[in-house]
């Protein structure tokens, strides 16, 4: 049996559930890998059938997503080029995780394929949302579209919603509290963070920087290159996390009972969905870094404010159930 699976590179969250998801799909049959985007720090150790530059936005430094760099970087020939390049006739079985390469291929092939993502959760209308309908919509439907669906999300808002897949090096993880706190805001230059920070200096600021090379302190703040093993280790150890409006960093922290604070991308619909569902859940949710947020940010320190959050451990029994419900009927299991 032949599997492909594209996953979407744009922020880490995505190839993070991915390195738990690919051995087990390995378990299957033989499996190639699609990755589109150009904005992750991450990476799989598997090798890659397809690398494609994709469809996806450039963090900005002040909040909000880089429009400028975002169009320049843009290629919708080269994308054009692989949607209509990609063979699919030899796959069993196509998964997709938020990438539009795969999924607009098999679209225009007739090829069956499962969304296993989070933002396919938002195709619910049970889903939190803000009120007021808001022109991303379509990117849910359109971006990556598929002809089945089976989504994560904070809760389950409906029947094909799951609870975040939390990874096991961070189910295995023992947590403490150090007193710091983690920061991951990757659409904030590092000067700004600093200079807002510096001013709640009653805790120690781990920062994690897209930006810097090399790890540096200013009193009471510590910038540290993007490193997967170094970030887990500082959140395992956190008090809170103070992150963007993404969805598995705060899900994993969450599990870890750590304190979270989100601040959602200006312009970014989707993660002030997120910040919303969140929440509900009573985690506190500021709109940008700046004097403002200060004394929020600082209440947030004060408080306790710890959520209990039911994740169990499902990730296998979910792709067990894909596999045997949406492989085509002529496959053979490995």
């Amino acid at each position: 049996m032949k599997i492909l699976f594209g996953i979407q590179g744009t922020g880490n969250g995505h190839i993070s559930r991915a390195r738990e998801i690919v051995p087990l799909l390995q378990q299957y049959g033989e499996l190639d890998l699609i990755v589109s985007g150009t904005e992750a720090e991450v990476s799989l150790s598997q090798p890659l059938k397809h690398q494609f530059h994709g469809f996806s936005f450039v963090f900005g430094k002040k909040g909000g997503v880089d429009k400028w760099e975002t169009y320049k970087r843009m290629n919708l020939w080269q994308l054009y080029r692989d949607i209509h390049n990609l063979p699919l006739k030899q796959y069993d079985l196509i998964i997709n995780d938020f990438e539009p390469v795969s999924a607009w291929a098999c679209r225009l092939q007739g090829i069956p394929s499962v969304s296993l993502s989070h933002q396919c959760s938002f195709i619910s209308p049970n889903t939190p949302r803000p009120a007021r309908w808001n022109y991303a919509e379509w990117l849910f439907k359109y971006y990556s579209p598929t002809t089945h669906h089976i989504g994560f999300h904070f809760d389950r808002y409906d029947s094909f919603i799951h609870t975040p897949v939390i990874r096991s090096e961070i189910r295995q993880l023992e947590p403490c509290n150090k007193g710091h706190y983690t920061v991951y805001l990757p659409a904030y230059d590092d000067k700004t963070l600093v200079k807002m920070l510096s001013q709640v200096s009653e805790v120690e600021w781990h920062i994690f920087s897209k930006r810097q090379k090399k790890p540096y302190q200013t009193g009471n703040i510590h910038i540290c290159p993007i490193d997967n093993l170094k970030f887990n280790q500082s959140m395992a150890s956190c008090e809170g996390l103070l992150t963007g409006g993404g969805f598995e960093g705060p899900a994993e922290a969450l599990f870890l009972q750590k304190k979270v604070m989100m601040v959602p991308m200006s312009g970014q619909y989707e993660q002030r969905c997120n910040a919303l569902a969140a929440s509900k859940l009573g985690v506190p949710v500021i709109a940008s870094i700046n004097s403002h947020a200060i004394p929020h940010i600082k209440n947030w320190i004060q408080s306790s404010n710890q959520i209990k959050v039911d994740f169990p451990d499902e990730t296998a029994q979910i792709v067990e159930d894909m596999v045997k419900k949406y492989t085509r009927p002529q496959a053979v299991l490995a």
